[in-house]
């Protein structure tokens, strides 16, 4: 019998990995705007981004209609637009993003890098119109 931490694993069964240091991706000077680690392990249920914003840079007002998230500030701060009162955003703070909610966020002076975390979106799938009557094969 292998040992359970170091032996092998059957290739179907799903193993706990680390997969990166946010930490150290936040604090790379060169980091430009937008996601600059994502998720992409294959079979997950979740997604997740490492998020930069450059100082005084921000996302616009948006509403995510279908999926709760998290959002972990890893480095910097920032303002949390909501559609009451803006919100501080500090280093290490964890802020729930309820789906249907409004939100922006604003980088303060220093810039600011966040993971935000959700369950994954399903794939696109192609599917035939509802008064289609063909057989679902693609023409030659």
């Amino acid at each position: 019998m292998a040992d359970a931490d170091t032996g092998p694993h059957p290739s179907n069964v799903p193993v706990p990995m680390p997969l990166c240091d946010v930490v150290a991706l936040a604090a790379e000077e060169d980091a430009g705007a937008g996601a600059v680690w994502r998720l992409t392990e294959p079979g997950r249920q979740l997604d997740a981004n490492l998020v930069h914003v450059p100082a005084g840079r921000h996302i616009e007002t948006h509403v995510e209609p279908d999926l709760d998230v998290l959002l972990l500030v890893v480095r910097g701060s920032g303002t949390l637009g909501t559609a009451q009162d803006p919100r501080p955003l500090r280093e290490g703070g964890l802020i729930w993003l309820p789906h249907g909610s409004s939100r922006s966020v604003t980088a303060g002076e220093d810039g600011m890098s966040y993971l935000t975390v959700h369950r994954r979106r399903p794939g696109m799938r192609i599917r035939r119109h509802a008064g289609d009557s063909s057989s679902g094969t693609a023409p030659r």
